[in-house]
């Protein structure tokens, strides 16, 4: 499992728990008190190294770091944050890391039930310039009521957020002063996989921690180990360790120049495993360099829930097994898209006159546009390709965003209620009607039929299908009835095709299996 959270935690009651930050605005603090760290100021110049090695390694750079890291470990700071947790209803809080809750003590005297529990959280961050500007992650610093940096030379400063982005986990914050030790991102130079890095932070609350590896794979996409992300970063692999409170700090190569800027491991127990994911400087400069001059990205925004399906689906739905392009899976009523002629159902292969192969790249091109501009976009429906004029919007902060998602799936008019199931390959499926949603917790906003009973050794079995799953579509066909799914199983049958697509869901969660035919 992803743990992009990896920073220190803890809590005023002796808990681990999640720490959160300021969501930005302008705090005035007391004047910091300014100066060089540790007897060193202004930028921190690499050595760059012999015309045309890159990223070669000075003679004996394998032997060790202890130079580059003398160098650059002024520049790196430890940030603990202050928060409050909303309490939760049922007296319980889960607890990162544990696979169990923990009941939460009672309020102390004084303390209001409304204003939650206080926590307490750390991560790592770094100088870009010397008037006080570091970058850190969005999930170190995104709902902190206080925030304090800790100087390589022990100093606190007060700090306030300048500027968020949720969308790619990098923020900007501040403190007050001048002549700090600083450092810069590298974006000419690319590193290679097999090249040294070392990151240096503050894991488990250890400041001033040095870690060295190597870059273990290049443009990872956040899609690979977590599903709800948007996907605006191509991740830079290393093998360096990276634990809890290493978020935010930096990746250098060995001139002491950031590559990167750590921001999740992947991991099964929340500590690091042997792989870290790091934003690599060339996403991550012109996204601070925005957030600096005006505390938000505007990204480009049409309202459309893409899928990007593997082989065997895209075979599944009708399509070669190597099509290029994204499902569009649902339109935002109102939204651009909407307006734009865009249907659920179409299929997105070309954003502004360029063919997209998924869907992270469709959103990324999107993305790229500004507010206002008009987007080109391509689809195919029903067998036929058109283009869309669509006018872009502006995207939504990726929690609206996933709130969205989550809080209510689009569905078909609600279908009569009917009292008796039918078998279809395999599976026993029904209209939805109230005692069935209520059994299965299904949301009002779904509809299709549910499956009731499922006969093992069957297509339906086989496939995955499980009683209280919702199928609302089958192939490019809207489901209502039993009748409707027999009818789109026979036309694919007909036309020749082993399976064929089923959109499904389960209470909020929503996904794609394939329904194989049995042969003759």
């Amino acid at each position: 499992m992803m743990k992009r959270k990896e920073f220190m935690l803890g809590a005023t009651f002796g808990l681990v728990l999640a720490a959160g930050a300021t969501a930005g605005g302008v705090i005035d603090w007391p004047t910091a008190n300014a100066g060089p760290v540790g007897g060193v100021s202004g930028r921190l110049t690499p050595n760059a190294g012999g015309a045309g090695l890159a990223f070669a390694p000075p003679q004996g750079a394998p032997l060790s770091f202890a130079d580059i890291f003398q160098q650059v470990a002024p520049a790196v700071v430890q940030i603990n944050v202050k928060t409050r947790i909303e309490r939760p209803a049922n007296g319980m809080v889960q607890v990162p890391g544990l696979p169990f809750a923990i009941p939460v003590p009672e309020s102390g005297e004084g303390e209001g039930e409304e204003e939650g529990i206080e926590g307490a959280g750390a991560g790592s961050g770094f100088f870009i310039s010397a008037d006080g500007y570091i970058v850190t992650n969005n999930h170190v610093v995104a709902d902190a009521t206080e925030i304090t940096v800790v100087l390589a030379d022990e100093r606190e400063l007060q700090a306030r957020v300048i500027g968020r982005d949720e969308a790619t986990d990098l923020a900007v914050i501040k403190v007050d002063g001048t002549d700090f030790p600083f450092v810069t991102f590298e974006e000419t130079a690319q590193p290679r996989v097999g090249d040294w890095v070392v990151a240096v932070g503050n894991p488990f609350g250890l400041g001033g921690t040095a870690t060295a590896g190597i870059v273990s794979a290049l443009g990872r996409q956040a899609g690979q180990f977590d599903p709800t992300d948007a996907g605006f970063v191509d991740f830079l692999q290393i093998d360096a360790a990276i634990n809890r409170g290493n978020s935010g700090g930096p990746t250098f190569d060995i001139y002491g120049r950031v590559i990167g800027v750590n921001s999740a491991i992947l991991s099964p127990s929340g500590v690091s495993a042997g792989i870290g994911f790091a934003i690599p400087a060339a996403i991550a400069k012109p996204v601070t360099d925005e957030l600096m001059r005006g505390g938000t990205v505007a990204r480009g925004y049409v309202g459309l829930a893409l899928q990007t399906f593997n082989p065997e689906r895209w075979e599944a739905y009708g399509q070669p097994r190597d099509f290029k392009g994204a499902y569009i899976d649902s339109v935002t009523p109102g939204g651009p898209a909407e307006q734009g002629g865009v249907e659920a159902g179409d299929l997105l292969v070309g954003v502004n006159g360029r063919p997209v192969a998924n869907g992270t790249e469709a959103t990324r091109a999107v993305s790229s546009s500004r507010p206002g501009e008009t987007i080109r976009l391509e689809v195919i429906r029903d067998g036929r390709r058109r283009t869309l004029n669509v006018r872009a919007g502006t995207r939504p902060s990726e929690s609206d965003l996933r709130e969205n998602v989550d809080g209510a799936a689009p569905g078909l008019p609600s279908a009569p209620s009917t009292p008796q199931g039918q078998a279809v390959e395999g599976a026993t499926v029904t209209p939805l009607n109230d005692a069935l949603r209520s059994r299965y917790n299904v949301p009002e906003a779904t509809t299709g039929v549910i499956v009731t009973a499922i006969a093992r050794g069957t297509p339906a079995a086989e496939a995955g299908l499980e009683p209280g799953v919702v199928i609302s579509r089958a192939g490019n066909r809207a489901i209502r009835t039993a009748a409707d799914l027999n009818t789109a199983i026979r036309d694919v049958k007909a036309a020749g095709r082993p399976s064929i697509l089923l959109f499904v869901s389960a209470g909020a969660q929503r996904g794609t299996l394939v329904l194989k035919f049995e042969t003759e």
